[in-house]
């Protein structure tokens, strides 16, 4: 199990996770607290379970989307780069991820792109929304230009 603790940039928010890599991807229990919140959550390969502390709490599978998305974690980012080895550059690929909003919990679905860049750079796009993921040589994310770095 390794422990992994990453620093908002663009607002004041921190998260840890610890995280266990399985078949499928990654097991791993998290809290993050941002302004005005504490949510904890629980990632299994095909189930995320999601609590805001003092609120609303949701079991939520996968489904028929590729992975889940949690607002505002760079952790869950790691998902398709893992499976898909996505640290080498290399021809951009689709997903529809299972995009939960934090910290409402609603749940909706949502297209991205991961476009691999080499040297453990992805370009990341959700809509109109673009940033550049740095991620080390284990497939976890270093920084989320503008949302957020790891802190060793």
């Amino acid at each position: 199990m390794e422990t992994i603790v990453w620093r908002g940039l663009d607002e004041p928010r921190m998260e840890i996770a610890y995280v266990e890599r399985v078949a499928g991807g990654l097991r791993a229990t998290g809290t993050q607290i941002g302004a005005g919140y504490e949510l904890r959550y629980e990632l299994e390969p095909e189930l995320l379970r999601a609590e805001i502390v003092g609120g609303r709490r949701r079991d939520i599978p996968l489904e028929e989307t590729d992975f889940f998305d949690l607002a505002l974690s760079p952790l869950l980012n790691s998902l398709p780069v893992l499976r898909d080895g996505l640290l080498e550059a290399g021809p951009p690929r689709d997903y529809t991820m299972l995009f939960v909003d934090v910290p409402s919990l609603e749940v909706e679905p949502a297209s991205q792109r991961y476009e691999p860049l080499g040297d453990g750079s992805v370009r990341f796009r959700s809509g109109d929304f673009v940033a550049l993921l740095q991620f080390d040589g284990h497939g976890l994310v270093e920084t989320y230009e503008g949302l957020a770095e790891r802190v060793r």
